[in-house]
């Protein structure tokens, strides 16, 4: 049970009594072996650009039951952590001395914590800061739960080069192969839309609005043009910007066919269909609890259930199509 208590800070030395390093090495939880389920989730959570202390990172989490994994980076270098029952349980006694309550509900309060901060809409009774101690990241939250402190803390450590080629180095050039046809793709439309117009203009049909006229397409001037003027505005942009709407939808569609594949390797009889577990937003993680359910599955003791049914999709009825209008008279 939560008593009216105020919680100590969070500890500044390391988590070992008698080390002379603060934030030594052990004091970060190792990238553990979590489920197969887990680690496919994480793997189609798109990035999400986020600030902490005035810094840029790029993010992505998932939470399950027992667990949680975390994966940040600005860039330079990328942290993780992987956290199981047993860590967390000891990390809420240690951060939180009066609170008692079972580890699910722990974790659906964390992820209510940090997915509207990867949503874009941090909550401004939470606060996030970190620290860089001994080539490690600690992410620090500060947060309030029925008007009493909540502390916590992300001790990450520099991930491994196969985490980082598996969420970073393949789904990027995945991305870019992906947008390279598409460029194709769309440059074969643009060259027959070309003829199109060409083959009404010979026949002798006119534009009724002039200001509809274009150029024909040039391929190699558009690519000039692209490196001379585009290309400069879009790398200064920074780094805040890495992964923006539309890349993140299809950093899950590349990440999903990954998963589809690996299952495939691992799992040959199992033809299941990975679609289902990420929608278009690219947040498969369950929706976070509303304060006042948070407040009551942290003042007792949660036992977990089993996941919810998915309700079946109704079809979708298709649009008429509409009658194309012509651009000559």
């Amino acid at each position: 049970m939560l008593g009216a208590v105020v919680w100590p800070s969070p500890p500044a030395g390391c988590c070992k009594a008698g080390c002379p390093q603060p934030w030594a090495a052990h004091c970060f939880t190792p990238w553990m072996e979590c489920s197969e389920e887990l680690e496919s989730r994480l793997l189609t959570q798109p990035w999400a650009s986020v600030c902490f202390d005035k810094s840029t990172f790029i993010a992505k989490a998932c939470f399950g039951d027992t667990s949680y994994m975390l994966l940040i980076s600005d860039l330079s270098s990328v942290w993780c952590e992987s956290a199981d029952a047993e860590a967390v349980g000891q990390r809420s006694k240690e951060l939180n001395k009066r609170l008692t309550a079972h580890v699910s509900s722990v974790l659906q309060r964390l992820h209510g914590l940090l997915s509207p901060v990867l949503a874009g809409q941090p909550h401004a009774a939470t606060s996030f800061s970190c620290q860089r101690p001994a080539g490690g990241l600690s992410l620090r939250v500060r947060s309030e739960l029925s008007g009493l402190p909540f502390y916590w803390d992300f001790r990450c450590r520099p991930a491994p080069v196969a985490t980082v080629c598996r969420h970073l180095v393949r789904p990027l050039i995945g991305m870019s192969l992906a947008l390279q046809h598409q460029v194709q793709e769309l440059t074969s439309l643009l060259l027959r839309k070309d003829a199109e117009i060409e083959d009404y203009r010979e026949s002798g049909a006119t534009l009724s609005r002039d200001r509809l006229r274009t150029e024909p397409f040039r391929e190699e001037t558009f690519l000039q043009n692209f490196m001379a003027e585009s290309l400069p505005q879009i790398c200064s942009a920074g780094d805040g910007h890495a992964f923006t709407s539309a890349l993140r939808q299809l950093y899950v569609a590349v990440t999903l066919q990954e998963a589809k594949q690996a299952r495939k390797r691992h799992h040959p009889e199992d033809t299941e269909d990975l679609a289902p577990i990420a929608e278009t937003s690219g947040h498969p993680d369950p929706a976070p609890q509303s304060p006042a359910d948070e407040t009551a599955s942290l003042s007792e003791e949660a036992t977990p259930t089993s996941s919810p049914v998915q309700k079946p999709r109704l079809p979708v009825a298709k649009a008429k199509p509409k009658k194309a209008k012509g651009l000559f008279s």
